[in-house]
């Protein structure tokens, strides 16, 4: 990595750690989700998203109606990514890679997860995983996003984040980050998350364990966006795995 970004590194990781992890960790296995409270401030969130309009930060544009994905668009960020989404990214990754382990033993999973993010995104290369996957998505009047999971190869971490960079009910209504989970034999239980500009919310790419009274047992989750009434939302999609 680029020497030159690592004093981003030192500050996102400070930031990172004033938030109680021991609580965000209990609301992952509670809930499904957690939501970090203004871990970008506001000036962040608006030069991020004033990216979009630069193609030049991008290595692919995602128009979804094309894939029945919703409607609305999204690009992925390409390598190098810009210093506050590499910073973070790096920044979160061992905070949930303890979490990310936790699951993985109590569903009885073999694979786990190297507790510095460079060692698990070699992991993804060594197996031709190498896009870039951080993404900065804009919905406008009329635009969702379908149900779904961020899956882009074999080898993915299971939680991920989406850090909302426009203020609701000043720049945009609606579109509400929606969370559903399917548990064995049962109807989808559902969550809607309500964020604040600059709010993270962390959760589950595909599944997570749920403690029964036989055990835990696994649960499979998909996430979206409601339907954007008016004005424009901007989001960033923080993914650790890289893509094939």
């Amino acid at each position: 990595m680029n020497d030159m970004i690592r004093p981003e590194r030192t500050k996102a990781a400070s930031r990172i750690a004033n938030y109680d992890w021991n609580a965000v960790e209990e609301q992952l296995n509670e809930f499904g989700s957690s939501v970090l409270p203004s871990l970008l401030t506001p000036r962040e969130c608006i030069d991020l998203a004033s990216l979009y309009a630069d193609e030049g930060h991008f290595r692919s544009h995602i128009v979804m109606t094309r894939h029945g994905f919703g409607k609305g668009e999204y690009r992925y960020f390409k390598y190098p990514l810009p210093d506050l989404i590499e910073a973070m990214r790096t920044a979160l990754y061992p905070r949930l890679a303890s979490v990310a382990n936790s699951w993985n033993e109590r569903m009885a999973l073999s694979q786990r997860f190297p507790i510095e993010h460079d060692a698990f995104l070699k992991q993804c290369h060594d197996v031709g995983q190498t896009r870039s996957t951080p993404l900065l998505l804009k919905y406008v009047p009329g635009d969702f996003n379908c149900l779904h999971q961020d899956l882009y190869g074999t080898l993915a971490f299971p939680i991920q984040v989406a850090i909302l960079l426009s203020r609701p009910g000043q720049d945009f209504t609606g579109g509400e980050f929606v969370l559903t989970e399917q548990r064995p034999r049962m109807q989808s239980r559902v969550e809607v998350v309500a964020l604040k500009q600059g709010d993270a919310v962390i959760f589950p790419v595909h599944n997570r364990p749920v403690k029964g009274t036989k055990g835990d047992y696994r649960v499979n989750l998909r996430h979206g966006v409601s339907r954007v009434r008016s004005g424009m939302r901007h989001t960033v999609g923080i993914i650790f795995h890289d893509a094939r």
